[in-house]
């Protein structure tokens, strides 16, 4: 199975996340290529994937083999190296990474501080140094500078056969929903016309629905906001009556049930937000409610 794409693994210090974002003319490559584990590292295995490579290789890294070591321990025991593209970044953000010498051309990689660019079956080498300039000199978290890796490579020319998928997956401790697993980010598009730009979508509303308020984004809610709120809840079915600005307790009773409608609970509850909205809250209702 020959997973020609273009991938990026990275640690972020800083947030004490690790991450792989991937794309490829292939179906659901968010499947095969993309592991990690939040204290070990991450790994990306593609061209002729051995899958094994995922796990096996977070198991080492996990014991404490740099990524160098446990990359070699790989290979080593694997007859196909030369067909393979792996690579993976440890606990610490040591990275490694192979090339085959039969994975089809265009390939390659190039490391970094923290990051392996790579891939296989490319447009020609702009495409994985458009990856690391595009995640070096992006801003936000380390999901947003990998999706802003993938447009950058694909903008590259990418995959020279096309696109079809794309999938990230950003690991943290108790980073995941309910704070007991590290799963804090795994999106997938498996199959669609502009599958990175579709990712790139999906990860902002990940921050959307997932990300707590913060206080810089509370905004008070007087009588201009409580007429918007009580407009949109009326327009809406949720309350009957006029529009007073009065943010009373049946107000935030009947918001609170278009809050959970919404799925937005990370960002207001009755118990912190009652008197202020999250800004981001905000101009949510108001692009869907017009």
């Amino acid at each position: 199975m020959n997973i020609s794409t273009f991938s990026i693994v990275a640690y972020a210090e800083d947030e004490e996340a690790w991450g792989v974002a991937v794309a490829s003319k292939f179906p659901a490559v968010g499947a095969v290529v993309p592991w990690a584990r939040a204290g070990a590292g991450a790994v990306a295995t593609q061209s002729y994937a051995k899958i094994g490579y995922g796990p096996d290789g977070l198991d080492l890294l996990e014991k404490g083999a740099s990524a160098p070591e446990a990359l070699d321990s790989l290979l080593a025991s694997d007859e196909q190296g030369r067909v393979r593209q792996v690579a993976m970044v440890d606990a610490q953000g040591q990275v490694a990474a192979h090339t085959g010498s039969d994975c089809h051309d265009w390939a390659g990689h190039k490391t970094g501080n923290g990051f392996s660019v790579q891939g296989n079956l490319l447009a020609g080498e702009a495409v994985i140094e458009a990856m690391a300039s595009g995640f070096l000199t992006s801003e936000g978290e380390l999901a947003d500078r990998l999706v802003r890796a993938l447009r950058a490579g694909e903008v590259a020319g990418g995959d020279r056969r096309g696109k079809q998928s794309a999938a990230i997956h950003v690991v943290r401790v108790n980073g995941g929903y309910g704070g007991d697993n590290d799963r804090y980010l795994d999106l997938r598009v498996d199959d669609a016309p502009e599958p990175v730009l579709a990712l790139m979508d999906l990860v902002q509303l990940h921050h959307l629905y997932y990300q707590s308020a913060k206080a810089e984004d509370l905004l008070p809610i007087d009588d201009a906001v409580a007429r918007e709120l009580q407009t949109i809840m009326i327009a809406q079915g949720y309350i009957t009556g006029e529009i007073n600005g009065l943010w009373d307790e049946v107000c935030q009773q009947v918001f609170w049930m278009l809050i959970g409608n919404e799925n937005l609970e990370m960002r207001w509850t009755l118990e912190e937000n009652r008197r202020t909205i999250d800004r981001v809250v905000l101009e949510y209702l108001r692009k869907r409610y017009g």
